[in-house]
């Protein structure tokens, strides 16, 4: 790109902080940034027409983790790491809340429900025998009990009679709160650039240099909150993982109502008005599933179809819509990296596919790696 003088001055002259990836943390950051130094020039940079990973393309769970997965981190974390994981979830979604409002982000209060198909009787029973357990455990977080069996009012099939639900957990808006978190950046006067993908920095003295498609320019601080795509810029442990995702038309008088999960997460649905939001299957094969690549496969996408047909809708008719899919950061540990990597750059990325959760505690935690 040749840059004129006045596209140089404008844009990318002066600049003090510059934030690669325009998702919930890369404008958390920017916002909490721009409150702790009003007069600050901040540029975000985002390699999309929106943002591209995981922010736009969600479900739009406001989760804190089933008791299946709980259990299962509970096998890899100590207690304490799982309590602070949750807890980390939890206070990221009341800060969400608090930072752009229920009504702004569409937030509903619906509990979050974990179905477990009749084959899972082993694991069915674990997580009943343990519900005690996991509500002493997370008593310290949400000061009552957070788990509780309901029965299967929504008559979904081929499922032991009775959910696990998580009474605190609820759903939003993904892209009402993306467009409120865009419009509260641009209010507070934060640059955001889009189509612009940075292939690469190099840091100088008190600069860092940022190679963008075919310019350059400087800037006081870098900070990275590409998630997924954290590898191709950074030497961290972060490994993509493609989540594939359906919706049907709507479907008349459907009274499915909540977040729903089956087999430890890897399966997860809602309601979306009046139609079902079904996505997961990346457990089917996970060398395939990760990858850059966006874009859905058939055996992600047959699956998800026999799951609504034997199991979710089996009295409904319903027709697909249509499918996409997100790239999420996951690692081996579920702890996201926020760390200085250098005096002048800065990252906050692998978010465990809990970006709604964490993402707003993650970029104010990115921002104040730099106070």
């Amino acid at each position: 790109m040749n840059l004129s003088y006045w596209e140089r001055k404008s844009w990318f002259s002066n600049i003090d902080f510059t934030i690669i990836g325009s998702g919930i943390v890369g404008l958390n950051c920017a916002i909490e940034l721009k409150n702790n130094f009003p007069q600050a020039r901040i540029l975000v940079l985002e390699k999309g027409t929106l943002p591209q990973g995981a922010s736009t393309k969600n479900a739009g769970f406001a989760c804190f983790g089933s008791i299946s997965e709980i259990l299962s981190d509970l096998k890899t974390h100590s207690e304490q790491e799982v309590i602070n994981l949750v807890s980390d979830r939890w206070k990221g979604i009341q800060a969400l809340r608090s930072l752009l409002g229920d009504s702004s982000i569409g937030f509903e209060k619906h509990g979050g429900h974990e179905l477990f198909l009749e084959i899972d009787e082993e694991l069915y029973e674990h997580c009943r025998k343990n519900i005690i357990e996991i509500n002493n455990l997370l008593r310290p977080i949400f000061k009552e009990d957070a788990f509780e069996t309901a029965p299967n009012q929504f008559h979904f099939k081929g499922i032991k009679n009775e959910y696990i639900s998580q009474v605190y957990e609820g759903q939003i808006n993904t892209g009402e709160m993306m467009k409120s978190l865009l419009q509260l950046a641009l209010k507070k006067g934060i640059t955001i650039l889009n189509a612009t993908k940075v292939d690469s920095y190099k840091e100088s003295g008190n600069k860092v240099t940022i190679c963008a498609n075919d310019f350059e320019f400087q800037t006081s601080k870098l900070l990275i909150a590409t998630n997924g795509f954290a590898s191709q810029l950074l030497p961290e442990k972060v490994s993509p993982a493609r989540a594939q995702v359906l919706i049907t038309k709507p479907i008349p008088n459907l009274s499915i109502k909540g977040t729903f999960h089956l087999d430890e997460g890897y399966y997860y649905f809602r309601n979306v008005g009046n139609r079902v939001l079904f996505g997961g299957g990346r457990n089917l094969d996970f060398k395939r599933e990760e990858t850059y690549d966006f874009g859905t496969t058939n055996l992600v996408e047959d699956k998800l179809k026999e799951l609504l047909k034997t199991v979710i809708l089996p009295n409904n008719e319903f027709e697909i819509d249509y499918s996409w899919s997100g790239i999420m950061g996951v690692g081996q540990q579920k702890k996201p990296i926020i760390k200085q990597l250098t005096e002048n750059v800065a990252c906050g990325v692998r978010l465990g596919g809990m970006g709604i959760a964490i993402g707003t505690t993650i970029g104010k935690q990115l921002a104040s790696i730099f106070k």
